[in-house]
């Protein structure tokens, strides 16, 4: 609930943007950034603003060449996006936010119990991968999730939207084992109901069924989180479709989403 002091704690009105970090914010993420190359020409511009400009193109929606002129220049901030994709970068720092943001609160770093489920979004004339959803009746894209009980992101994958959801779920599944070993329970929707899904790893597969002669939407249990996981990072225009051209752009732009949730969610917490 917004109250005038949340309201006062959660203000960006001393921002230059609303998108930009504060100093709190940058604090968290400034150590997980690459060092300055020993040889070469030494880096014109601040990390920070090379952060700084892709999280507004993020918030904003708006094209790389639409980047604002007080932002070092597109080209620069661009190369530097592709270098944290291919890196992995935003994956990485979401994985130790993730877990301070759960060590802050109380809880075990690492969970051991998730929820997966997956949101299909329409696609531009940008290219790359898709497929149509007939259960949604979208061209486009899967964005796939796994979170915690709480709704961190632990994992997230996209590909077509025509790939069904217990086909999508044994790579996001496998992939967590690798960051998130010691999940053991992974709550679903009846879509995850498959004999590949709960062989593809040791965790458990709980079904949670639609009530009984349900009519219209209602909340169920623990499917909940992981859908206003996906409200949440849709709060960001960039993702208000899947405007990028390749799977790893809009898997890494989701990722940033996070990454700027749960940075903002610990800078308020200091």
């Amino acid at each position: 609930m917004w109250t005038p002091t949340t309201r006062e704690q959660h203000s960006r009105a001393g921002l230059r943007y609303g998108s930009d970090l504060s100093d709190a914010e940058w604090a968290i993420i400034a150590p997980f950034m690459p060092p300055p190359a020993k040889t070469g020409r030494p880096r014109r511009w601040p990390m920070r603003e090379i952060v700084n400009a892709i999280f507004y193109v993020l918030r904003s929606g708006c094209a790389w060449r639409l980047l604002p002129k007080d932002f070092p220049p597109m080209t620069t901030v661009y190369g530097w996006f592709l270098r944290f994709r291919r890196e992995g970068m935003f994956a990485t720092i979401n994985h130790h936010l993730v877990m301070q943001d759960r060590q802050r609160v109380g809880r075990e770093a690492s969970p051991t119990a998730a929820v997966i489920d997956s949101q299909s979004v329409k696609t531009t004339e940008a290219g790359g991968p898709r497929g149509y959803d007939a259960g949604k009746k979208i061209k486009g894209r899967k964005r796939h999730a796994m979170v915690d009980t709480d709704g961190r992101p632990l994992v997230i994958q996209t590909h077509a939207a025509d790939i069904q959801d217990r086909d999508g779920a044994v790579p996001l599944l496998k992939a967590s084992r690798a960051s998130f070993p010691f999940v053991e329970v992974a709550f679903a929707d009846s879509a995850y109901n498959a004999d590949r899904v709960k062989d593809a790893t040791p965790i458990t597969i709980d079904i949670v069924k639609k009530i009984a002669h349900q009519v219209g939407f209602q909340v169920l249990p623990r499917r909940w989180v992981v859908e206003r996981t996906f409200a949440w990072l849709n709060r960001n225009r960039r993702l208000a479709k899947d405007f990028e051209a390749t799977i790893d752009s809009a898997a890494t732009f989701l990722y940033a989403a996070s990454v700027m949730l749960l940075t903002r969610r610990l800078a308020c917490s200091l």
